[in-house]
């Protein structure tokens, strides 16, 4: 991956949660995070 490839990855990313923040309201972060939280109990069952 190129350096121009990954930074327009990452400002995609931003936007999707500023325009979460302002305009969709589908709580991205919150979501996300239960979900990583679920994949790090999931881990550690198989640890």
């Amino acid at each position: 991956m190129t350096d121009r490839a990954a930074a327009l990855l990452v400002l995609a990313i931003l936007a999707l949660f500023v325009a979460d923040a302002f305009w969709l309201h589908l709580d991205l972060p919150l979501f996300l995070g239960r979900k990583l939280d679920a994949l790090i109990e999931y881990l550690a069952f198989w640890r």
